[in-house]
């Protein structure tokens, strides 16, 4: 057809050619105090030595998952000069994305009255507008676009730009050896904690529409438990340089657990996407697979002191990327998680079952798996724990489901 075209496709190729011309004579130059997005990626691959001063948190604090990613937004923003451009629904302090802009001039972007601003005003309530201007912002590879909004919304109505910013970028490496440029959009309020809001907005669908939907390498997800998470898995994803990174954070406050007094892996090992959060004293009575703040929370707090009372001992285990793990050889996925223990486990996720099939592979323990929708029906509206209790996913109903199927996994003996 071009072929076929020739001349037109000349006089095409001619005025881009002078547009060109016109553009390079005006002789712009990146100004030498600019942002550096380059830094992020960089420090980013350093962060495994863990989070600088102003990040650490103390055992029993209390603070919110969104608030920290917030802070470590903000950290690599500065870092960086400025290379992360912020932007919300209309929720930029409920989702705490304006943190991202603490330290540079207030109020919205605006190339001649506030150039120094890293938060952008784009169309108010429409994550799919925003979204589309994110990804032509991060595509030109010097700026990080940060986009927030409730999960519910972001996820499914970002989708189409997040799936062409991503086919835009693997479709340059034929061109080009470079990194993919790196967009984040922010499932904020996930889940069942954002339980007033009512089904419309606590909403645990997001996840599956997300979670290893995307070529290899494209995109990530992060599900981080608690807090001091946040900071290590947000850094692992952008030292991977994907196109696009979805962390799901959660609104309420909670308590920063102390992990070494509890017996609890660090929280470091989250970067390997799945990790053994408790390992069960010799044998062991089953296997936990966890997946989502709201419902681990209430595993910690609640179901676990119970089940230690009763003298069950289980192997716990929690998925923070599914991304993550993938990029971890075979060996060391069987070490993490061998494949015998998705065979005796049962799940319990805040997110829809899909989420959970990889890592339960019988039809036993996928029966005895717990998620918001198991009662067949979407959930009310009300505070957290009313919420949680409603889907059988509060420490009452955890405890039960456990003890059954270790009842039934030990009468099968």
């Amino acid at each position: 057809m071009a072929e076929s075209e020739r001349p037109a496709i000349e006089a095409l190729a001619a005025e881009l050619r002078a547009a060109r011309e016109r553009l390079d004579a005006h002789g712009r130059k990146p100004r030498e105090d600019g942002p550096r997005v380059e830094t992020i990626y960089s420090r980013a691959a350093e962060a495994a030595d863990g989070p600088p001063p102003e990040l650490t948190l103390a055992p029993g604090t209390k603070t919110t998952l969104r608030g920290e990613l917030g802070k470590v937004l903000n950290f690599y923003n500065r870092e960086s000069g400025g290379a992360i451009f912020a932007a919300a629904a209309d929720l930029l302090d409920s989702t705490s994305v304006s943190g991202a802009n603490k330290g540079f001039p207030g109020g919205y972007f605006h190339p001649d009255t506030n150039p120094g601003s890293r938060l952008l005003s784009i169309g108010g309530i429409c994550e799919d507008a925003m979204s589309g201007v994110l990804s032509g912002l991060s595509s030109y590879r010097r700026h990080i676009g940060v986009g927030s909004s409730y999960g519910a919304f972001i996820a499914p109505l970002g989708h189409i730009a997040s799936r062409l910013h991503a086919i835009g970028a693997q479709a340059r490496r034929e061109i080009a050896d470079d990194p993919y440029p790196t967009m984040i959009l922010i499932c904020a309020h996930a889940g069942l904690k954002t339980g007033e809001d009512g089904p419309t907005h606590a909403d645990p669908q997001p996840l599956q529409l997300l979670q290893e939907n995307f070529p290899p390498e494209t995109a990530i997800t992060l599900t981080p438990w608690e807090p001091q998470e946040v900071w290590y898995l947000l850094s692992a994803a952008l030292a991977r340089r994907p196109a696009l990174i979805y962390p799901f954070v959660t609104r309420p406050t909670e308590k920063v657990p102390d992990r070494e007094a509890l017996g609890f892996a660090p929280a470091s090992v989250a970067v390997k996407g799945v990790y053994r959060l408790r390992a069960a004293n010799g044998g062991g009575d089953g296997t936990i697979v966890l997946q989502g703040s709201g419902v681990t929370y209430a595993f910690v707090e609640e179901t676990l002191p119970r089940l230690e009372s009763e003298g069950i001992d289980l192997d716990v285990y929690l998925i923070t990327s599914a991304e993550l793990f993938d990029t971890l050889s075979p060996s060391e996925r069987e070490e993490i998680f061998p494949e015998a223990k998705g065979r005796e486990a049962m799940g319990i996720t805040g997110f829809s079952p899909p989420t959970l099939y990889r890592w339960v592979t019988s039809e036993r323990g996928r029966a005895a798996s717990l998620w918001p929708f198991r009662k067949g029906r979407f959930l009310g509206s009300g505070q957290a724990p009313k919420v949680l209790r409603e889907a059988g996913l509060d420490g009452e109903g955890q405890f039960e489901a456990i003890r059954r199927f270790v009842g039934t996994a030990v009468s099968r003996r």
